[in-house]
């Protein structure tokens, strides 16, 4: 009885050793098989489109994932604010262009009448953009309105008044006569609305937003009819021939992804295709990113490192996040 517990034992302990060297053979084995490696992220160049108007989206002409070329309309804003201060200037310039051509032709009693009507409107004007302006001034002061709302309004009332004494002046012109000095000015105040017809154009010009470049429509932010305020992004351009591998490593990876060398890497989504890269720059992510040694290790702290690498040749079907391999 007594020798078949110890050869039960024997056998028991001899099972164990078995299994611990098997256990550590499927260890070694793995651990050699295992290759080290690097991993970094496709990413393309982005360019944002937003405007330099406060609207509402009137229409888009793409969608997402469209392939577009430079100058394709991508947008239509809706301003109604700038259509309406359009015809302010239009209106202005006209009654500047009359008023020169009074200087230039001499006084005559329509001439006279004219101006005076001009700047009788002029008046009227600058009195409703002033109303308009104190009631803003008061809804600003409730909180009701924005500060840019508040802003349009003081500047359109000074604009008014502007217009208004410019008016009068362009009267009292009239009524004295014309002489040199009263034919330059008139002249100028024709170039001033002419120089203001064409600001406010090139501001209605930026509610239809086009591309600058050709690519592949990203994600797309607002939805039609909503509003974006001025320098509001609407959407992002892909610019698919600027494509390049970002990597984050530590700094005893360097030596691998030196600024200037060509490495080779292969990305997993493309059936593990080759992708041949040269490293362009390597920054310095911060203390945030840094891998702090401690004492008992020995090591020194280690820096983490986003290095950039462009593609030599891009293969064909790459999306921006695909992981791209390197094997140390």
């Amino acid at each position: 009885m007594h020798k078949k517990k110890n050869k039960m034992t024997l056998l028991i302990f001899t099972l164990l050793l078995i299994i611990i060297a098997g256990v550590s053979v499927v260890g070694i084995v793995r651990n050699t098989k295992e290759e080290s490696f690097i991993q970094g992220e496709i990413e393309f160049t982005e360019l944002r489109i937003s405007g330099k108007v406060a609207g509402r989206i009137d229409s888009f002409w793409v969608e997402e994932g469209d392939y577009i070329r430079a100058g394709d309309t991508l947008v239509v804003i809706q301003s109604p604010e700038i259509e309406a201060k359009l015809h302010q200037a239009e209106a202005a310039e006209k009654a500047a262009f009359a008023l020169n051509q009074k200087a230039e032709n001499g006084l005559r009693e329509e001439s006279l009448n004219a101006a005076f009507e001009m700047w009788q409107k002029a008046v009227a004007g600058a009195e409703i953009a002033r109303k308009s302006y104190n009631r803003m001034l008061r809804l600003h002061e409730k909180k009701v309105i924005s500060t840019q709302k508040l802003d349009e309004a003081e500047a359109n009332y000074k604009a008014m008044m502007a217009t208004e004494k410019a008016a009068k002046y362009q009267y009292d012109l009239a009524k004295k006569g014309s002489y040199k000095e009263d034919k330059q000015s008139a002249m100028a105040q024709l170039e001033r609305a002419h120089s203001v017809v064409n600001e406010v154009r090139s501001y209605l010009d930026e509610t239809l937003l086009t591309s600058p470049i050709a690519g592949k429509v990203g994600t797309i932010f607002p939805l039609k009819g909503e509003l974006v305020e001025q320098g509001a992004p609407i959407m992002n351009i892909i610019d698919t021939t600027k494509i390049f591998v970002i990597f984050s490593i530590r700094e005893s990876d360097y030596p691998i992804l030196s600024v200037g060398k060509v490495i080779k890497g292969y990305i997993p989504a493309l059936n593990n295709q080759e992708i041949d890269m040269k490293v362009t720059s390597a920054k310095d992510l911060g203390n945030f990113a840094a891998w702090k040694a401690t004492k008992q290790t020995g090591e020194l702290d280690s820096k983490t490192f986003e290095i950039k690498a462009v593609p030599q040749k891009a293969p064909e079907g790459l999306i921006s996040g695909m992981s791209v391999i390197i094997k140390k």
